[in-house]
């Protein structure tokens, strides 16, 4: 962390920093207590919570030392517990977008694959939800909030924050594979992790940085998509895997599935290329000089 004195406009990202934590952990807090939402929503937008508060730890870790190692421990944890109930999500996402690019299925036979993955969906969402598992996320949650209360995210400068931003945006880019239509499930899904965890620290300077801040999360979020679209079709492939719940229907969603992965594969190849073109050093350069510029306007007078 830098050395230098925190200047008035350092302390207000900083702030930022933590009125961002707190909002998530609190929206999180409240996706798992408030009983009036339903299940798959309530995992919904809990999941979402936990990606944004994983995210922003990256940002945070430097800044609180020895609790680093359990709030990263935690917030794995919390976003593990919803997992199963997420992948009937994702085998219906999945068949919804077959369906819309010529699926060579009958309307019956699609609303049979769609209300067994739906009953698939609805078990896990009642075997996972449960009362207890939404108490420990509630304490889990009151251990993050308490833990960021008491430390002294004020001191983080914005070139504290371009330096780990820019450490995310080198992640990401590492992750890259050099032969997109080569490259395996897994290694698209750590790039895709990667994409979600810069894409969500971004949001951290379009309160400073607006114009280019928000188009730059649209442009990961676009990303993020097209490599999502890519998972889901892979969890729809294992569930018609020999024993799965669609192995009956394996021989006409193969090719289905291939074509589409294909598709999002190569959606995702041009914007990731276009997307990570400068270099880690230039990104941070970059962030900074708006930063500055951002600040000299903000303390010129006005007409």
């Amino acid at each position: 962390m830098s050395s230098k004195p925190i200047s008035q406009a350092d302390s207000k990202a900083g702030e930022a920093l933590r009125s961002s934590v707190q909002l998530i952990l609190t929206n999180a807090h409240a996706a798992i207590e408030d009983r009036t939402r339903s299940d798959a929503k309530a995992i919904h937008d809990f999941r979402r919570c936990m990606k944004r508060w994983r995210a922003l730890l990256f940002l945070i870790d430097p800044f609180i030392d020895t609790d680093a190692k359990s709030l990263n421990a935690d917030a794995r944890d919390m976003a593990r517990a919803l997992g199963n109930a997420r992948d009937a999500q994702s085998a219906l996402d999945a068949l919804a977008d077959l369906s819309g690019h010529g699926l060579a299925l009958s309307d019956r036979s699609q609303k049979t694959l769609r209300t067994r993955i739906d009953a698939i969906r609805r078990t896990a969402e009642t075997t996972t939800l449960t009362d207890d598992t939404r108490k420990r996320l509630a304490q889990a949650l009151d251990r993050s909030i308490a833990t960021v209360e008491h430390r002294p995210l004020q001191s983080v400068t914005f070139s504290d924050i371009a330096e780990h931003l820019a450490a995310g945006y080198r992640d990401a880019r590492r992750a890259m594979p050099e032969n997109w239509s080569d490259s395996d499930g897994e290694a698209l899904h750590e790039l895709r992790k990667r994409i979600v965890r810069h894409r969500y620290q971004m949001e951290i300077v379009v309160p400073f940085w607006k114009n280019f801040g928000t188009m730059w999360i649209d442009e990961a979020q676009r990303l993020r998509t097209s490599l999502g679209k890519h998972q889901d079709l892979l969890v729809l492939a294992g569930l018609t895997a020999p024993h799965q719940p669609l192995a009956a229907w394996r021989s006409r969603l193969t090719t289905a599935i291939a074509q589409r992965k294909a598709h999002h594969v190569r959606v995702a190849s041009h914007i990731a290329k276009r997307m990570f073109v400068e270099k880690p050093k230039g990104f941070r350069r970059r962030l900074e000089v708006i930063w500055k510029t951002d600040r000299r306007a903000s303390q010129s007078p006005h007409d």
